[in-house]
Parts: structure tokens; C-alpha cells; sequence
């Protein structure tokens, strides 16, 4: 069965050829691992297959200008590394049949241990790249289906006494479309036109979110001109149960 490890080769391998500048080939070496000395990124990764997933750069690649001249490398290569991740997770479903998604993706520290280490080789130079897995599989919280969805009420009320009593009670939902870090004074400068980049492609689903928990994952309709939430994914009863700690 394939992993988010082989998922990723498979996307890097054939990415790097085809955005880089001289075409070059990723090849994974059959030797110790060893420490990247360069910039670091991190891939946050949530759901059946979670953790981190930390891809460390030859600092001579920054150095060259493989996403294009007169661009900022370091951020030119987060947001490829962004894409590859999301690229691996996406066909590690119908792979596996295990759904994950990048979260977010971050610069870390240099120095970063790695677990496998890769060959990046064009005409006139070789890099290396440092690659340390440390995902698991674990449960989802969200889970698709309609069966989920329409679970019947009878069952939610037995995972908590009483808690038929707060089924009336109206919570305020909202939808999440991605989120971002931004440092105070970007923030105080923000004026009409400014475009904000959230950490989530145009593809992804967007979060239904009831106090602080996500309850469920979907895609945005419009319903006689207004905003709309088709579910793909609903939370586990009792983690939905959990949204009404928002009201204490």
C-alpha cells in the first residue's frame, strides 16, 4: 500500500522536472541519512495519515534561480513544496484509501535530520534534498458518507446524558475558508485592494465551525443567491456534541 512518502517521490519527481528551471531529475539515494544544513519547510498533515512532514533544501538551491530570475527563491520554493504536498495528499486516496490534508506548510529550522535523502541533478549541478517523514496513521476526525450525516438523533443524545435538552439550542456556524499569520503592522497598514492569501487552495474544502471545533468539511453552493455548504465530510457525533462547550 502506497504512503504519503511514496505519494510525494512520486509528485516531486515528476514536479521538479517539469516547474524548475534545466529540467532537472530527482533521484532518491540508497544511502545513510544525513542533515540538511539549508532552509527547512514543514508540512503540517491532518487526518488518516497526520504529523509532520519536513523537507529540507540544499542551501546552494536557494542559490540558484530554478523558480525564475529576479523572484524570492525561499518563498518561491515554500509555495512549490506547498503544491507537491498537497498533490501527494491528494493522490494518496485513491492509492490508499487514506484521506489527509496539508494544513499548512512553514519554514523550520535548519539542521534537520532526515530520514531520506534525495539527488536533484541538472546538466551543470547536483543538490541534494533531506526529507524527514514523521507522519502516522491516525483516525480522522471527520469522516464522509451520508450514513454519518444522517445519523439518526436517538443515537447522538446516548453519548451524553441530558443532552437532549440543548437540541433546541441555536449555535452560531460559520464557515472557515483558510487562515493565515500576518504580523501587527501588515495588519494596521491593510487598506482597500490589499489581498490577503489564506493557507488553502481554491480546491480545498472549507470548514464548518461551531465555537472552536469543526464539525464538518464541504464545498460552497449558492442557494437562492446566498452562500451554501454541500457537506463532504461530517465529524463523529460526540465531537460535534463537543461545539456546545462555546456556550459555557
Amino acid at each position: 500500500m502506497k504512503t504519503f512518502l511514496d505519494c510525494w517521490v512520486t509528485a516531486a519527481t515528476a514536479l521538479f522536472s517539469q516547474a524548475l528551471t534545466g529540467e532537472p531529475q530527482l533521484t532518491q539515494l540508497e544511502s545513510i541519512p544525513g542533515v540538511g544544513s539549508g532552509p527547512s519547510f514543514v508540512a503540517e498533515v491532518s487526518g488518516d495519515v497526520q504529523g509532520r512532514f519536513t523537507v529540507t533544501l540544499d542551501p546552494e538551491i536557494v542559490k540558484a534561480p530554478l523558480l525564475g530570475d529576479g523572484v524570492d527563491q525561499t518563498a518561491a520554493w515554500a509555495e512549490f513544496l506547498r503544491e507537491i504536498a498537497e498533490a501527494a495528499a491528494g493522490e494518496l486516496l485513491p492509492a490508499s484509501g487514506k484521506h489527509c490534508r496539508v494544513e499548512r506548510l512553514h519554514s523550520a529550522e535548519p539542521m534537520v535530520a532526515s530520514t531520506h535523502v534525495f539527488q536533484l541533478t541538472s546538466p551543470c549541478n547536483v543538490w541534494s534534498v533531506f526529507v524527514q517523514d514523521e507522519l502516522r496513521t491516525g483516525e480522522d476526525p471527520l469522516v464522509g458518507g451520508a450514513s454519518e450525516a444522517k445519523m439518526d438523533v436517538s443515537e447522538e443524545a446516548k453519548l451524553s446524558p441530558g443532552v437532549e435538552l440543548l437540541l433546541d439550542v441555536e449555535l452560531e456556524a460559520a464557515l472557515r475558508f483558510g487562515c493565515c499569520e500576518m504580523p501587527l503592522g501588515e495588519i494596521l497598514e491593510l487598506g482597500p485592494g490589499d489581498v490577503v492569501e489564506l493557507d488553502r487552495h481554491v480546491s480545498d474544502p472549507v470548514d464548518l465551525v461551531v465555537g472552536d471545533k469543526i464539525v464538518a468539511r464541504g464545498e460552497v453552493v449558492l442557494v437562492n443567491g446566498n452562500f451554501g455548504l454541500r457537506v463532504t465530510e461530517v465529524a463523529a457525533p460526540q465531537r460535534r456534541l463537543e461545539s456546545i462547550r462555546c456556550l459555557f
